[in-house]
């Protein structure tokens, strides 16, 4: 019997979607089915590893975690991953083939769309049900043409679509009815039913919205899904959390570790952090423009970055590199993670023109080491213990870019193939390296905190992520009607 599919678009950006797939993946994998995630096309710095050997967004790899299967590269064929305003490097199943503006890129993605329909149908092959989503809004009629990420794709797979719109946000009823009225009418009857998303209090004084808008419409209304707080817990994708992140700072009242994030324009993998901001007693404090880093902070840790040249010169535009290295002559610390490990150096070339122009420019020169890109790409998972205390760890490399220098002879990771990684100030007070997902280990996040004097807690983070993703299942099942919406996929 052929696998059924069912596509969920959205209103809007940050409605839920990702977390909608990835909960009805659990749940459904919970009651013994093979279902697998999809993404046409994603747009996000925050990317993962997958298990043959490509890199697809955050959002799948966490839906494939849900479902309980490995993430391939077939589950988000096209990943976009901006360099600026205005232009993205472009991926395709799992590799990078160039980069381009946004107004081209809407010319060239008729011929992303063979890719894009092979990657589903593999899926298809191997699963029970696809569970696809969309991307930002349904309703973007001036990107309709030659569209592959929303109902450009449904119509081309003859995929049914659920939309979801946010009533936390506001206006739901008319950007759900609006969106049908924008769509053409070919468009509009791929959609068969709806869900509002992030109810808050009485969920009664909803239900004539309901009924409201599947007369207005003809839609099957499939529930009215309260807010999950824990959903925050989650790694996020979309660089609009990062607003919601900065102001979720835990009070520093008994704070035993302060952590200051520089928010680079073009960060990446900021998932890194989630681990150390459930900690107890640990507050990781997000840096916006117009800020400056905190004296106070005990720890200044520079994330990753899709572009680092570019990064480096708006992290000195905001006089942040004035700020570390103040605080590095205090006596701070400091660590780098991949994009963030290259700005501490004392210097990055980029002679093939990867970031913008070929150009060399000077690092923060609070390692001595020297950081050149290069055309390939390095992707793979990677575990191992840290030096010193010996903690297991596990994570993944994804970076252009080799980086060598005396600092490399005291690197902070050992692999388990023999390889090391990273570099280390002769003072033990600047480091960085390249493995992203390190503190999602929690021995190996207990050792880098009792090195400030935290002990170690009870948080066992990657526990917590797959209790929660459990208890988003639980509910999504009392408060979605699951029956009716699988007998709507096709």
């Amino acid at each position: 019997m052929p696998a059924r599919a069912l596509m969920f678009s959205g209103t809007g950006s940050d409605i839920g979607k990702s977390l909608m797939v990835a909960g009805l993946c659990r749940l459904l994998a919970n009651h013994g089915m093979r279902v697998l995630p999809f993404k046409p096309q994603n747009m996000s710095n925050n990317a993962a590893v997958t298990a043959d050997g490509g890199e697809i967004g955050r959002a799948q790899a966490l839906q494939a975690r849900a479902a309980r299967v490995a993430p391939t590269v077939h589950m988000n064929p096209v990943l976009l991953k901006p360099e600026s305003e205005t232009g993205a490097q472009i991926v395709v199943q799992g590799r990078m083939i160039g980069s381009s503006r946004a107004r081209d890129f809407q010319a060239k993605k008729p011929s992303l769309m063979p890719a894009v329909l092979d990657s589903f149908h593999r899926l298809k092959a191997d699963a029970d049900i696809v569970l696809v989503e969309g991307a930002g809004s349904a309703s973007e009629i001036n990107l309709r043409k030659n569209d592959i990420a929303n109902l450009g794709f449904a119509r081309a797979a003859d995929v049914p679509v659920i939309l979801i719109g946010d009533i936390d946000r506001g206006g739901v009823i008319a950007s759900l009815v609006g969106t049908q009225r924008v769509l053409d009418r070919e468009d509009a009857a791929m959609i068969r039913g709806f869900i509002v998303n992030k109810m808050r209090g009485d969920p009664t004084l909803f239900a004539d919205g309901m009924t409201a808008i599947a007369q207005m419409t003809g839609w099957t209304p499939l529930g009215l899904v309260p807010f999950f707080n824990d959903a925050r817990k989650l790694p996020a994708e979309d660089a609009l959390a990062l607003r919601d992140l900065a102001k979720a700072t835990k009070s520093d009242t008994d704070a035993r570790l302060r952590i200051a994030v520089p928010v680079l324009p073009r960060i990446s993998n900021f998932d890194d952090l989630d681990p150390l901001r459930s900690e107890p007693g640990v507050v990781v404090t997000m840096i916006e423009t117009g800020q400056t880093i905190p004296p106070d902070a005990d720890l200044i840790l520079l994330p990753g970055s899709k572009a680092t040249i570019d990064d480096l010169a708006a992290l000195r535009t905001e006089g942040w590199d004035i700020d570390i290295k103040a605080h590095a002559r205090r006596g701070g610390r400091v660590l780098g993670l991949c994009g963030g490990y290259q700005m501490l150096g004392k210097r990055i070339s980029d002679p093939a023109g990867i970031e913008g122009p070929p150009r060399t420019v000077e690092g923060l020169g609070l390692l001595d080491i020297e950081t050149e890109f290069g055309m390939e790409k390095t992707l793979a998972a990677v575990a191992g213990s840290l030096n010193g205390s010996g903690a297991a760890f596990r994570g993944y490399e994804m970076h252009v870019g080799r980086t060598v220098g005396p600092d490399t002879a005291r690197p902070i990771l050992t692999f388990a193939d023999g390889r090391s990684d990273g570099a280390t100030s002769p003072n033990g007070r600047i480091a960085g390296c390249y493995v992203h997902g390190l503190f999602s280990s929690d021995a190996a996040r207990a050792a880098v905190l009792s090195g400030f004097g935290v002990a170690a807690s009870a948080f066992r983070y990657e526990s917590e992520i797959d209790n929660i993703l459990d208890g988003f299942a639980e509910h999504l099942a009392r408060h979605v009607a699951i029956d009716e919406l699988l007998s709507l996929a096709e």
